[in-house]
């Protein structure tokens, strides 16, 4: 009988939204890619399949689940099964270079950006900065891999000492350093591919901005200064619309997307969330009657659920 098919490789983020289809009383299977086999000459079992795989697999030792994953997402959508932020969203989620492509495809600016593999490489594409820039991994997640140089000869100095770190995809981003008015960017939710909230993220802490419980970090500074995650209720801008196309374009039905203010007002976008986690302490201080993000990711999915049942793609869900 149908089920939601969970694909996933980390039960910390996974849990909150078991209980989330457990409250709604949905019908759930989970997968984990963190290790397995599947047999590819069979026919996948019926349901809606909802992919959580994250760029930050490696992270957490599991290298090779996004690739296994993807070829996990091919199988299903070979038979016609409905993936949920499936193989082009995969695609944008392991490929910084191929989220900005898409990105400025589709009209929205991204900051000034040179991909670049090898050391020398990296060396020859800061000298295009006039000022501070960024070398950050093209497969990261987490922030993971993220530091900021003010000159060629700080990269320079940096590649020798402890703090290097090679990607594992084996590409650095070098990236403009985009100096904010404020020390904070903005994180947009998207469910079902409509806009859900947005968030202000306070960056004084550094790169990692993970909103998941388990990736939080102590903020650094006065310990009376505002949370690190404040939820915008009422938040409106014109690159909600642009956003939403964007998804639409490329079959992504859930995600958070992060831009950045410059000096001169200009909103730049630097990332795409596919596998999106959402702040508990933020959505607690929300007014009663706001959607919350996993609530609402679970809503989805049962509505999915529902409608291929409803269309005969699927028999009945138990």
């Amino acid at each position: 009988m149908s089920k939601i098919h969970i694909l996933f490789e980390n039960d910390e983020w996974t849990a909150p939204l078991v209980a989330e289809l457990e409250n709604l009383d949905l019908p759930y299977h989970l997968w984990d890619l963190s290790m397995g086999h599947f047999d590819l000459s069979a026919t996948p079992p019926e349901g809606v399949y909802y992919s959580r795989m994250s760029a930050s697999a490696h992270s957490r030792d599991h290298r090779y689940s996004p690739e296994f994953a993807d070829g996990v997402i091919q199988w299903l959508e070979s038979h016609g099964r409905r993936v949920i932020n499936g193989s082009r969203a995969i695609r944008l989620e392991l490929s910084k270079i191929a989220q900005y492509a898409a990105l400025q495809a589709a009209g929205i600016a991204v900051p000034r950006t040179f991909p670049a593999l090898g050391r020398e490489a990296m060396i020859e594409a800061a000298k295009k900065f006039d000022g501070a820039f960024i070398a950050k991994h093209n497969r990261g997640g987490k922030g993971l891999g993220v530091y900021l140089h003010d000159d060629v000869d700080a990269l320079t100095a940096w590649f020798d000492g402890p703090d290097y770190e090679a990607p594992v995809d084996g590409l650095w981003l070098m990236q403009a350093y985009i100096q904010a008015p404020e020390p904070f960017i903005t994180r947009v939710e998207f469910v079902g591919g409509k806009f859900l909230y947005a968030v202000r993220v306070d960056t004084q802490s550094g790169f990692q901005l993970c909103p998941a419980e388990a990736c939080m970090i102590d903020p650094v500074g006065d310990a009376d200064r505002a949370p690190m995650f404040q939820i915008m209720e009422g938040f409106s801008s014109p690159l909600i619309k642009a956003y939403e196309e964007f998804l639409c374009t490329n079959h992504i039905q859930i995600a958070g997307i992060e831009f950045i203010v410059d000096t001169a007002g200009r909103a730049l976008t630097y990332d795409i969330n596919t596998n999106t986690n959402y702040n508990p302490e933020a959505e607690a201080r929300m007014s009663a009657d706001a959607p919350r993000g996993l609530s609402s990711v679970a809503g989805f999915l049962g509505l999915e659920l529902k409608a291929a049942v409803a269309v005969g793609k699927l028999t009945n869900a138990a």
